[in-house]
C-alpha cells in the first residue's frame, strides 16, 4: 500500500511542480509588463497639412478609445492585454518642428511604438531618426518612394500603397480608352513625382509620350499661366498630382480660367471629398477624376477589425459626422498595431517588424483592403481604382471606372463644360 501511495505521490508532485512552475512563469512574464502601452506620434493643427493630419490623428484616437473600453491591447509578451496611450504633439506642419518633436517622443518620452504624421513630408524626417535609434516607424499615409529603397526592419507603410504604385491603374485606364495626348504636371516633392515618373514609364509601355510633363514647387499656388501653357499643347487628359492645397489651387485656377479639358485629374478629392467641395465647389469638382478610397469604396469581406460599413457606423456615432480616409487611415492604423502586438513574441522593435512582415502581411484584409508590405516596408496591398466625380442632387457621385471588376458605370468623357 505504501508502494502504491509513493507511486501515485510521484505523478501528483511532478504535476504539482509544473503547474508552480507555469504560475511562476507567467507571474514574472506579467511582472515585467508595463502599466500602458505608450504609443508617440505628431498631429499638425495649423499649415498646409492640418486637415489631413487631424483626421488621420483622429482615426487614430478612435481606434486608441475603443480598445481601452475593451481592456487594451492583448500583447503576446507580456499574455495580458495593456491599455494604450497615445503621446502626442502638435508639429504644425514644420519639419523642423517635427523633427525635434519625433526625437523628444523617442529618447525623452521613450514611447513603445512610433507613428509617423501625415504624408510623404513629415514622414521624411522621421524615418531617418526611427533608424538610428532602431526603432519601427509605423507610417500610415508617407508613401515616397524614396522611403523604400532598401530592406529594413524599421519602417512598415500601413494604411496606404507606396506612391510608386498609386498611378498604375490610372496609366492602365488612359491607355485602355486609347487616350494619347497627356499632359502632367506635379509637385516637385517625392510623393507627388514619384506618381509623375510611374504615370511617364507606364504611359511609355503603350507607346505614349506626355505632351506636356512639368514639375512646380509644393507651396504653388498659381497655375493659372500653367493652365494656359498646357491648353496650348491640346491634351485629351490633364492630371495633377500635388496635396489638397495644390488641388484646390489648381482646380480653382481652371474653373476661373474659362479653360476646358475633356479629362482632368486630380489626387485628394477622393480622400478628402467635404475639404475640396468647400473650397472648389461642386461645380468645380463635377465630371472631374481621382482615386477613389474607403470609405467611398468599401470593403465587406474583412479578416481583422470592423469592415468600411461597421467603421463608418461606429464613427458617425462617436463623431456625429461621416469618416474621411484619413479618419479610416488612422483607424486602420491602430489595428495594425493591434495585431503587431497580438503576434509579437517578443516586446522589441524587431519582433514587432516581423510580425508585420510575417504574420500579416499576405494574410490579412481591413477596412482598407488587402495588407501587403515587402521587405522595405513598403505598401503594395490596398489599390486605388480610378473614380469620375458626377453631379447628383445638389451633391456628386463617385462612379468607378477601373478596375473593371469595381466599375459601377462608364466615364462621361469628354466632360461636359461648365
Amino acid at each position: 500500500m505504501q508502494t502504491r501511495a509513493r507511486r501515485t505521490l510521484k505523478p501528483l508532485k511532478a504535476a504539482a511542480a509544473a503547474v508552480a512552475l507555469a504560475a511562476a512563469s507567467f507571474g514574472a512574464h506579467a511582472a515585467g509588463a508595463p502599466a500602458e502601452i505608450k504609443i508617440g506620434t505628431l498631429y499638425a493643427s495649423t499649415g498646409g497639412f492640418a486637415v489631413a493630419s487631424q483626421g488621420q490623428f483622429e482615426g487614430l484616437k478612435f481606434w486608441a478609445d475603443a480598445v481601452n473600453k475593451d481592456g487594451g491591447v492583448y500583447v503576446k509578451a507580456y499574455g495580458k492585454k495593456i491599455p494604450v496611450k497615445i503621446v502626442a504633439y502638435d508639429d504644425q506642419s514644420s519639419t523642423s518642428t517635427a523633427t525635434t518633436l519625433y526625437n523628444q517622443l523617442i529618447t525623452q518620452d521613450k514611447v513603445d511604438v512610433l507613428v509617423a504624421d501625415f504624408g510623404s513630408v513629415l514622414t521624411s524626417v522621421a524615418v531617418p531618426l526611427a533608424a538610428e535609434h532602431h526603432m519601427l516607424l509605423i507610417d500610415p499615409t508617407g508613401s515616397g518612394a524614396n522611403f523604400f529603397t532598401k530592406k529594413t526592419d524599421y519602417l512598415a507603410d500601413v494604411s496606404i500603397p507606396a506612391s510608386t504604385v498609386w498611378p498604375v491603374p490610372l496609366a492602365q485606364y488612359l491607355l485602355k480608352q486609347h487616350i494619347k495626348r497627356v499632359a502632367i504636371v506635379y509637385d516637385g516633392n517625392d510623393f507627388d513625382a514619384s506618381q509623375a515618373e510611374t504615370m511617364k514609364a507606364q504611359l511609355a509601355k503603350g507607346g505614349v509620350t506626355p505632351v506636356y510633363y512639368h514639375a512646380v514647387p509644393t507651396s504653388e499656388s498659381n497655375y493659372t499661366v500653367l493652365l494656359h501653357t498646357i491648353k496650348a499643347t491640346n491634351p485629351d487628359a490633364v492630371l495633377e498630382f500635388g496635396y489638397p492645397p495644390n488641388d484646390i489651387a489648381f482646380l480653382r485656377a481652371l474653373s476661373q480660367s474659362g479653360l476646358h479639358f475633356n479629362m482632368t485629374f486630380t489626387i485628394f478629392p477622393g480622400q478628402l471629398l467635404a475639404l475640396m467641395e468647400k473650397n472648389v465647389g461642386v461645380g468645380g469638382l463635377a465630371y472631374t477624376y481621382t482615386y477613389p478610397t474607403p470609405p467611398l469604396v468599401r470593403y465587406d469581406k474583412v479578416s481583422y477589425g470592423m469592415n468600411t460599413a461597421q467603421f463608418v457606423k461606429a464613427f458617425e456615432a462617436s463623431f456625429h459626422k461621416g469618416p474621411t480616409f484619413l479618419d479610416s487611415a488612422g483607424y486602420n492604423t491602430g489595428l495594425v498595431m493591434q495585431y503587431m502586438l497580438d503576434k509579437a513574441p517578443k516586446f522589441t522593435q524587431e519582433s514587432f517588424h516581423s510580425a508585420l512582415l510575417n504574420d500579416m502581411s499576405g494574410k490579412v484584409t481591413t477596412l482598407l483592403g488587402p495588407f501587403k508590405i515587402n521587405e522595405n516596408g513598403a505598401q503594395l496591398g490596398q489599390p486605388l481604382p480610378v473614380a469620375q466625380m458626377v453631379p447628383e442632387g445638389k451633391g456628386l457621385k463617385f462612379v468607378v471606372l477601373y478596375p473593371e471588376e469595381h466599375a459601377t458605370g462608364k466615364a462621361v468623357y469628354p466632360a461636359p463644360s461648365h
